[in-house]
């Protein structure tokens, strides 16, 4: 594998497969780096591996199916053994953005069900501040998005309705998507405190004091960081 980058990515992806047991329910998180993930579980299940995932999208959901990983959903299980996902942003504290791939919601749901959030990622998702470089995500409900769109400038961003080609982008629970830039996220719990308080708002991909650990692909093999 001759990107570096990718080749970062698979190796967080495969050493996150390591930490699924047999007779697990894993929630299956979003993203190029979960892919490799899946693909190692998918591995292991054919080798006889007893587990059961639960997709956190409709893509997640197709690659599981075709990699042969037994599925579920999360009223069938309400708990789950481990979550398994990726990150657009991860800072020293473990805190992280996510939602560049629009499964915010759903993937912070299964965060919280989880006993255990495991991210993969590759060195260059490392930040020493939220916000440094990737676009915060809000998801919002169509009507009156140009409200909380106006709403939203007023914390120091630059906000914009995210399209696919001429039309507003979609999630998969129906709702537009708002990608915030901010030139850093110095009080993350704050910022995410009142995103949420506005009328229309579903969720925003802050994902602070989630995560159990992340697994850093590096060029040259990788690192485990811990609360």
């Amino acid at each position: 594998m001759r990107d570096p980058i990718e080749a970062a990515k698979r190796r967080a992806g495969y050493e996150a497969a390591e930490y699924v047991e047999d007779g697990m329910v894993v929630g299956l998180g979003s993203g190029s780096t979960v892919y490799h993930a899946l693909a190692a579980i998918s591995a292991r299940v054919r080798r006889g591996l007893n587990v059961r995932g639960v997709p956190s999208s409709r893509q997640t959901e197709r690659w599981a199916r075709r990699l042969g990983i037994p599925l579920t959903t999360l009223d069938e299980h309400p708990e789950l053994d481990l979550t398994i996902d990726g990150a657009d942003e991860v800072d020293p504290n473990l805190n992280l953005i996510k939602g560049r791939g629009g499964a915010l919601v759903r993937e912070k749901i299964l965060a919280y069900a989880s006993r255990r959030l495991i991210i993969v990622v590759d060195w260059t998702k490392l930040v020493p501040v939220l916000g440094s470089r990737a676009e915060l995500p809000v998801e919002v409900v169509p009507f009156g998005w140009k409200r909380v769109e106006l709403a939203l400038a007023e914390f120091g961003c630059q906000p914009r309705l995210r399209f696919r080609g001429d039309r507003p982008y979609r999630s998969d629970n129906g709702n537009f998507i708002i990608d915030c830039r901010f030139t850093e996220i110095r009080e993350p719990y704050a910022l995410e405190a009142d995103i949420k308080r506005l009328p229309g708002v579903v969720d925003c991909g802050l994902f602070l004091g989630l995560t159990s650990l992340v697994i850093v692909g590096e060029p040259a093999g990788f690192r485990v960081m811990s609360p």
